[in-house]
């Protein structure tokens, strides 16, 4: 099977290219196992999971995306920069502005070119985010929004603001992304009753009216660099606690790098960052994967 292993802001997936290579299409039910074989650190590749490049029926082009522990996600922001720059950069898209069909709905990405006229910058819009706690999903009532609501989990109360964007997002608004203890609380958090489909968990410290630091635990991979969903979800809770200007562009500061959010005036939130190489290569499947 042949590869490209991209990151945007250090969340880093192994892509396979299924449009015209049949050695990277596998039966369906195999998936979720490459996934964890791959991003094994010590015996695969490693990686924050995998991505599959496929035809679309819906879009101009379709990805898939199955996390570290072998579940398959609904979307991915930094996921979709890399496939946007791939797609773009090995001349499958033709104009800079194109769309990709995701587990989540169909999402418009638009590439901005460098000197060498390969893709710098990704802008995604990532559609309208979902309040209702039966959209995100969340117990409770479903007609609903979670904006500052007090839960316990062992023997502290965290105030989760919930946004779904194509993927369940539980947001923390703290005085200090670094004091919190997101090693213990985000696997909590990601599988507590409270969230049918398990959730992403992310803590945002407010900075100004136009930015903030955001840590993640991403649901199935646990603590990662930068997460582009979870980025867009904390602009959005931020926005609903009425601590950001309101259709003004977000610096959001990750571990891995900044972003650029904005939540338009049509109810959209836009996403623009990079995304780079940092491999190509084959996987030996009989060795190392399967086995």
């Amino acid at each position: 099977m042949n590869f490209t292993k991209m990151h945007g802001l250090g969340n880093n997936y192994v892509i396979f290219n299924q449009l015209d290579d049949p050695n990277n299409v596998l039966d369906e039910e195999k998936y979720s196992e490459l996934s964890r074989k791959v991003s094994d650190v010590n015996f695969g590749i490693g990686s924050d999971g995998i991505i599959l490049i496929c035809p679309s029926q819906m879009a101009d082009f379709k990805m898939r995306i199955f996390n570290e522990d072998g579940s398959e996600a609904k979307n991915c922001g930094n996921g979709l920069r890399c496939v946007a720059k791939f797609l773009f950069d090995h001349m499958y898209a033709t104009r800079p502005r194109f769309t990709i069909e995701t587990l989540g709905g169909v999402v418009s990405v638009e590439v901005e070119l460098d000197h060498k006229q390969s893709v710098q910058y990704v802008s995604v819009d990532m559609g309208e985010p979902k309040l209702l706690k039966g959209m995100i999903p969340m117990e409770g009532d479903p007609f609903n929004t979670a904006i500052n609501e007090p839960h316990v989990f062992g023997d502290e109360e965290y105030h989760l603001t919930c946004v779904s964007m194509g993927n369940p997002h539980a947001i923390i608004i703290v005085d200090d992304v670094k004091a919190v203890p997101l090693e213990e609380i985000g696997p909590v958090i990601e599988h507590a009753n409270l969230f049918p489909d398990r959730v992403n968990v992310g803590i945002v410290q407010i900075k100004g009216s136009q930015e903030i630091d955001y840590r993640v635990w991403e649901r199935g991979s646990g603590i990662t660099m930068a997460c582009g969903t979870g980025a867009c979800a904390a602009v959005v809770a931020a926005t609903m606690n009425q601590f950001l200007a309101k259709y003004e562009p977000i610096t959001v500061h990750l571990p891995g790098g900044d972003l650029t959010i904005r939540w338009d005036e049509q109810g959209h939130v836009w996403k623009r960052g990079e995304a780079a190489y940092i491999c190509h290569g084959e996987l030996e499947m009989e060795h190392s994967v399967f086995k």
